[in-house]
């Protein structure tokens, strides 16, 4: 039993030990995340949207 409680006491002090993030850090970091999910999902939908005409093309030459 000794050994839990010094390890839980050490676990509280290294918890004391720790730089957490300010609100505003906090938010400015998921706002960061957001747009770049955003940037990320039109640029592949840009491409994907590219690679779909040229294949579409590249099928329909056969077609004519």
């Amino acid at each position: 039993m000794l050994k839990v409680t010094e390890f839980i006491d050490q676990v509280v002090k290294e918890t004391g030990k720790i730089s957490w993030s300010t609100r505003k850090e906090t938010t400015v970091s998921v706002m960061m995340v957001i747009v770049m999910v955003i940037i990320a999902s039109l640029l592949f939908l840009l491409v994907d949207t590219a690679l779909h005409k040229v294949v579409q093309l590249l099928l329909n030459l056969g077609v004519n």
